[in-house]
């Protein structure tokens, strides 16, 4: 179950990586060409920050190893061997949003 989040501020129309902080977590948004996305602001390879990073043919760089993470799938490049983690990005009349999946203590206990 994904729970919706408006994205707060404003971002430019051309690409761009920035850190963004939604429901209290640090993520990284970013636009590649025409497209938002939104991932994991940490690399899981040596612990990164990814906003840092850059993009160059659909791949995210991670700025301290150049580890390289696939922008649609999250999945590393061939023989990295590991992922990080990517949300779905709406864009709708009144803003961004981003989907979280809510746990499921906290729709236990709200």
């Amino acid at each position: 179950m994904l729970k919706w989040y408006r994205i707060e501020g404003t971002f430019p129309e051309q690409d761009f990586v920035t850190q963004i902080k939604v429901n209290g977590k640090k993520l990284c948004m970013l636009r590649h060409q025409n497209e938002l996305h939104v991932v994991q602001n940490t690399c899981p390879h040596a612990g990164g920050i990814l906003s840092g990073g850059r993009c160059r043919d659909g791949y995210l760089i991670c700025p301290i190893h150049r580890y390289e993470y696939n922008l649609k799938t999250g999945r590393g490049a061939e023989g990295q061997g590991d992922y990080i983690d990517t949300y779905p990005v709406e864009v709708r009349v009144d803003g961004i949003y981003v989907g979280l999946k809510e746990s499921w203590i906290k729709k236990l206990f709200g």
